[in-house]
C-alpha cells in the first residue's frame, strides 16, 4: 500500500490545498492536464479547465502522444473532458478550503503544486465465451492541489 497525502510542506497562512482519492480518470491524460495547469491562477486553471470540459481548447500532449492527432497551432493534444471535470471539482474545493481557512481572495491565488499520482487498480472480471472469464480492471488517480497565495497580493 503506497502513503496517500501531499507532497509539500503546508503553511496554513499563505496555502490551501485539496486531495481527491481514487478518481476514475485516466492517469496519463491527468499527468498531462496537470502540467498544463500548474502555475496558473485560480482564475486561468478554472477557465481553461472549462474550455477543456466545452471541447474549445485541446490539452497539449507532451509525454504520453504516441497516436494522437494533431490539432492546429497545439500539435499533438486532445480534450480529456472526464479528467477535466473531476479536476475543477478538486479545484473548487481547495478554493473552498482556502475561503474557509479566511484567505482573502482565493480567485488570486496560485496553483503551486498539482499532482496525479496512480491510485490503487479496481479489479473485476468480465464474462467471456465458453465459461471464461477476463479481467476488466479500472485504473484510479489521486490527486493534490495546493494553492498559494500570490506574493503581490
Amino acid at each position: 500500500m503506497t502513503h496517500l497525502g501531499y507532497t509539500v510542506e503546508y503553511k496554513i497562512e499563505t496555502m490551501a490545498r485539496a486531495y481527491g482519492k481514487e478518481l476514475q480518470i485516466p492517469w496519463k491524460k491527468s499527468v498531462e492536464l496537470a502540467r498544463a495547469i500548474r502555475g496558473k491562477t485560480v482564475e486561468q486553471a478554472r477557465e481553461y479547465l472549462e474550455n477543456v470540459a466545452a471541447l474549445k481548447q485541446p490539452v497539449p500532449m507532451r509525454r504520453y502522444k504516441r497516436w494522437i492527432a494533431h490539432k492546429s497551432g497545439v500539435g499533438p493534444a486532445r480534450y480529456p473532458v472526464k479528467a477535466a471535470k473531476a479536476f475543477l471539482r478538486i479545484l473548487e474545493s481547495a478554493v473552498a478550503n482556502a475561503e474557509f481557512t479566511g484567505k482573502d481572495d482565493p480567485d488570486q491565488m496560485r496553483v503551486a503544486v498539482i499532482n496525479a499520482h496512480k491510485g490503487s487498480i479496481q479489479k473485476a472480471y468480465r464474462p467471456r465465451a465458453h465459461g471464461r472469464s477476463g479481467p476488466w480492471n479500472q485504473d484510479t488517480v489521486n490527486l493534490e492541489i495546493v494553492l498559494e497565495a500570490m506574493e503581490g497580493s
